[in-house]
């Protein structure tokens, strides 16, 4: 009997490239991690990196891509059963970040990555993109969990979204700067804080 062959797909190939690409990434830098570096830690060779991503560019907008499609569908998961944001924050908390893309077991990678594409004025359309669907989730999450837990009907949920990722992502950028003072769960408490000030109930 013959032995079939099988090739992996490419959303498997794509997942050992992003998993491979931020272990380079973090150990030898964005800027100066090449393509064969991360083809080798993938166990694939230069040809078959171009054979998903034309450029490291490429891929690291594509590991961005994916890491807010997979934040979204876990926190509308979340959201789906736990309507109140008392419930959704301490949700989030026990969330089990190993299973999650790399850029969200890495925050710091991942804000490392946004200013490395930043830092292309042709390449900020495409964060862009990526920046409004993100506002979306946190302005349906703020909908949601304020409509249900009998918070401030004059609140404008896209203002707090917008409000809330600025204070996530500047969580992260001080954590990348001084982590002695600036504790992992900084921005989850800053927004326990931020729901008893603007008096959303946990009930």
């Amino acid at each position: 009997m013959s032995r079939v062959r099988t090739r992996p797909t490419r959303d498997a190939t794509c997942e050992k490239l992003f998993e491979a690409a931020a272990r380079v990434f973090e150990e030898q830098g964005i800027g100066g991690a090449s393509i064969e570096a991360i083809a080798a830690a993938a166990g694939f060779t230069r040809g078959a990196f171009y054979s998903n991503f034309n450029s490291k560019d490429e891929l690291i907008i594509a590991m961005l891509e994916d890491h807010v499609e997979q934040s979204i569908r876990r926190n509308l998961d979340l959201l789906a059963v736990h309507k109140n944001l008392a419930d959704f924050i301490e949700a989030l908390k026990a969330m089990d970040r190993t299973r999650q893309d790399p850029l969200g077991r890495s925050p710091l990678l991942h804000i490392e990555m946004i200013l490395y594409v930043a830092r292309a004025e042709k390449r900020r359309p495409e964060l862009a993109k990526r920046l409004r669907a993100r506002r979306k989730l946190v302005s349906d999450i703020v909908e949601t969990t304020v409509k249900n837990g009998g918070g401030s009907r004059a609140l404008n949920p896209a203002w707090t979204a917008a409000v809330v990722l600025a204070l996530e992502d500047g969580f992260r950028l001080h954590r990348l700067i001084d982590p002695e003072t600036t504790p992992a769960d900084s921005f989850l408490r800053a927004i326990t804080d931020l729901q008893r000030t603007i008096g959303i109930s946990s009930a």
